[in-house]
């Protein structure tokens, strides 16, 4: 603040009690950080990592974010081991476009206890975005 100006870091925050499935998790994962875009981010767990990198949306620039996530405990349980499952098989019924090896393994890994979940996934991408200061409510 040497030259008068008050920085202030971002704070959005995600609605948990919004999300029960994957496809309601992007609709709030849009209403937060796409609000003042002109399109809206698709279903991709990629295209979720590079928002957070910052080029477009809430996070343009790739400044520090305060992200409060509530009622995170309900979404880690919508986006849990039945989203995941289901998620995967249905990349299982296109076997032209996914690698089903791979998937196989992700679903047994998942069913044996080791695997990631969806939401687990989503932390993980949050995560390798230092800017970003995931508090859980």
């Amino acid at each position: 603040m040497r030259d008068g100006t008050v920085t202030t870091t971002p704070i959005l925050t995600i609605v948990g009690s919004a999300i029960h499935d994957i496809p309601s998790f992007y609709a709030e994962i849009n209403r937060v950080f796409m609000a003042n875009e002109d399109w809206k981010l698709g279903e991709s767990l990629d295209a979720l990592d590079d928002m957070l990198r910052g080029g477009y949306g809430a996070v343009r620039g790739g400044g520090p974010v305060i992200l409060v996530w509530q009622d995170i405990d309900r979404a880690r349980s919508h986006l849990g081991f039945a989203a995941t499952c289901a998620f995967l098989d249905a990349k299982l019924q296109r076997p032209d476009r996914y690698d089903v090896a791979r998937i196989d393994r992700q679903l047994a890994e998942l069913k044996a206890g080791t695997g990631q979940t969806y939401f687990d996934t989503i932390l993980d991408i949050i995560a390798g975005h230092p800017n970003i200061d995931l508090v859980a409510a």
